[in-house]
Order: structure tokens, then sequence, then C-alpha cells
């Protein structure tokens, strides 16, 4: 959920320490970072290809090295929602160490990427081998089932204005940026993009976004949204003040 520690950095493309800086780096020391690194073998993958499809074995993880990608699901009367938005930095995959799991996501290279993947009888040795590894990584755990939990509750509980709400302070602390006493969203998504991610229709969205406007929580210059009143966002959403690793796309 949303939370008052909304602004972060420009999102970084230098070297790989900077992005862990907005990632990963909250749960695992350099040396334990170290350690998985010794176990990820590189791979490429190009704008509209899929790294897996719901259904598949769950048996990798994937440390995003640069690039982006986005985790959908599909509803049984055929529609696409989007649950997460992955960029350098990131550690993702529905793995889970020591049993058999599939995947319950399909996941889409939306910018040319690269990935360090992790095998999971590679990482199952690791983590009988370093106690403090094995923390960590339970720790990241918790917060990823937390961020999926936190998700579906913006999704249920408060109709599609909470739900758009909520959105909208995820994208000011994984993309937001101050600028004066407005935080500018550097990365823009258009209306249908924003749909998917709440699942409501463009219409709804392009709705809200004006009724928005017209309040003058936010506006809109250029397909830039920039975000006036927090306030109002988290009191629409009813924020439960979630850890920056959290509340986030």
């Amino acid at each position: 959920m949303a939370i008052n520690a909304y602004t972060q950095k420009e999102t970084s493309k230098g070297n790989e320490s900077e992005n862990r800086s907005n990632g990963i780096d909250a749960f695992f020391s350099p040396d334990s970072f170290s350690k998985l690194s010794s176990i990820m073998n590189n791979k490429t993958v190009m704008s509209g290809s899929y790294l897996f499809w719901e259904g598949e074995a769950a048996d990798h993880l994937y440390y995003v090295k640069k690039g982006r990608v986005k985790l959908t699901k599909t509803t049984d009367s055929g529609n696409k929602m989007t649950l997460y938005l992955h960029h350098a930095g990131d550690l993702f995959g529905q793995m889970d160490p020591f049993q058999t799991n599939t995947q319950t996501f399909n996941a889409e290279v939306i910018e040319d990427a690269e990935f360090g993947i992790i095998e999971q009888k590679d990482l199952e040795l690791l983590l009988w081998q370093h106690r403090d590894l094995a923390i960590a990584f339970m720790k990241w755990m918790g917060v990823m089932h937390r961020m999926t939990q936190s998700k579906f509750r913006d999704l249920m509980l408060y109709g599609k204005t909470g739900a758009l709400c909520s959105l909208l302070i995820r994208l000011c602390n994984s993309y937001g940026v101050q600028q004066g006493n407005m935080i500018r969203i550097d990365k823009k998504m258009n209306n249908s993009e924003m749909a998917e991610m709440i699942g409501a229709t463009r219409e709804s969205v392009n709705r809200l976004l004006n009724d928005m406007r017209k309040e003058d929580v936010i506006s809109i210059e250029h397909g830039t949204i920039f975000v006036k009143d927090v306030a109002y966002l988290r009191q629409i959403c009813k924020c439960e003040n979630c850890p920056l690793e959290v509340c986030r796309v």
C-alpha cells in the first residue's frame, strides 16, 4: 500500500551497484549478493519476448541487470492484468526452494533486457551452505508475498478509484522525482496500461484521471503525470503506511 515516503531519485542507468540501491539491496548485503551472483547465468532477451508463461515450471529466479519486464495474469474472461513492473536491480520469480511449483504469471519483456538467472538446484545448495543468505532470502520472500497481498487489497476493497490512487502512489515511489511541490512520474504510461494494472477499462481510467485533474490532485503535461496532492490519494486508498519495498509497482 501507499506510504508517506513517496519520492526517489531518478531511475539509475549506471552501474549494477547503483541499480541494486533501488532493488534488492534492502534485503541482501553486498556479501550475500556476491554469493547469488556467483550462481547466475546471463541471458539477453529482446523486447516483446517472454521469459516464461503461466503454467510452466517455476524453477528459476531472475535478476534484472538492465531493461524492464512486466508480470501479467490472464483472467477466465480472457482479460490481461499487469501485477508487477520490474526494472534494473529487481529480483523476481515464483520459485519456492525445496519444493516443486508452477508459474502463475506470464513474464513479458517490455524493454531490451539482460538477466542473471538462478537455477533452483544451485540456490538450494547455496542456502544450505550459508545461513545468513538463507535468512535474507526468507525476508525477501516475505516482502514479495506482502506486496502481492497489498495489490489484491487495492483491487478488491476500495473500488477502481482507490486502486488508481494506490497505483499513482506506487508509481511515485518507483519512478517519482520531486519537482517543487509536486512529484513528477518519469515513467510515461497511457490510460490502457494503467487500466490493465487495476482491472479497469481505458475509459474508466480516463474519467477518473479527469476528475483528479479537476480536483487539482494531479496534472498531466505531454503524457507526464505530476502528483500535486499525495494526501488526497492516501485518503482515498486508505493508506496503511507500508514500507517502500512493498508500496511499489
